[in-house]
């Protein structure tokens, strides 16, 4: 049996990490699971020596203990973000050595497989890079405008249906609940001087008559329709009510999918894609960390397995 263990950096709650620790637990591979913005220095405690193969030494979280130099593949999942250090300036400085330190160890391990890594999810988290990328590898994508200009916003508005989507989905409240920002349809009389307090991402409105999920892992894609209730824009406003079928990806925009991947140096993406009567794909964004765990169980797509068979087995070339 090989020996050599795979980490999974994610949250004290992750469910669909636990599908895949699961998996690999079955298959007998080592798995050592933490979480560096929460678990660091304590209780996981980094020993990491620099030697002519690059970094070793050893990596314990509790009574385990993994090689470094051994790490077949690191998963990053949900992993809390490194603390700031807000207050006193010793504890500000040490919060910096502990995310350039642990996590600069953590991204430099040699002949480590990494789904993804965590500097390649960052960067492919920036709607621009996305669309022009998209666009780069051949996929179809909406006119696009990313103004803080009220009358360019206006102006882009009036020339064809359109809706506006938040460049970040970050944590939203509304009178102390939690809330979503969705891409929602908007008019030329309803842009203000609003727009000129932040960036804003407007894009041409695409006639969808359904959406398509495809999660790629590797260069493994899976794809599920989802089909939501009529006038529905943004069908994540509407878990409860959307049905779902796995569908083939066209092999044009399976070519398209890995080479985007490829470019940002991503392991894993999920792709959002709205679909046209005629039967044409129009990317609207990849999010490089994105959940799949429902669509699995909603579509019957065996995303788990193939996250597990590339976690396993090393990558040279990765």
């Amino acid at each position: 049996m090989d020996g050599r263990p795979v980490l999974v950096c994610t949250e004290f709650e992750d469910a669909t990490a636990d599908l895949v620790i699961a998996e690999l637990n079955r298959r007998r591979v080592p798995v050592l699971r933490f979480d560096p913005g929460r678990d660091f220095p304590a209780p996981v405690v980094l020993a990491a020596r620099l030697g002519a193969g690059g970094w070793g030494g050893r990596l314990t979280v509790g009574e385990r203990t993994a090689d470094l130099s051994a790490v077949r593949a690191l998963y990053h999942r949900r992993a809390s973000p490194y603390p700031t250090g807000s207050g006193e300036q010793a504890a500000r400085f040490a919060a910096q050595e502990n995310r350039r330190g642990l996590g600069g160890v953590l991204g430099a391990l040699p002949g480590c497989l990494y789904l993804s890594h965590p500097q390649a999810i960052a960067r492919a988290e920036y709607k621009p890079a996305q669309l022009d990328a998209a666009a780069r590898v051949g996929l179809t994508v909406p006119a696009t405008l990313i103004t803080s200009d009220p009358m360019e916003a206006r102006a882009f508005c009036a020339a064809q249906p359109t809706i506006y989507k938040p460049l970040h989905a970050g944590a939203y409240e509304v009178d102390g609940e939690p809330a979503g920002i969705w891409a929602a349809p908007v008019e030329a009389g309803e842009v203000d001087g609003a727009v000129s307090h932040s960036a804003h991402l407007f894009q041409a409105q695409v006639p969808k008559v359904a959406d398509v999920r495809a999660v790629v892992v590797g260069e493994w894609v899976f794809s599920a329709r989802i089909t939501a209730p009529p006038g529905v824009v943004d069908w994540r406003a509407e878990y409860q009510s959307l049905t779902y079928e796995p569908v083939a990806c066209p092999d044009g925009i399976r070519g398209a999918l890995v080479r985007f991947l490829a470019a940002f140096g991503l392991n894993f993406g999920a792709f959002d894609f709205a679909v046209t009567g005629d039967g044409a794909w129009w990317f609207l964004e990849c999010n490089p960390n994105g959940q799949w765990a429902w669509l699995e169980d909603a579509a019957g797509l065996p995303i788990t397995h193939a996250i597990a068979d590339l976690l396993e087995k090393r990558s040279e070339s990765a």
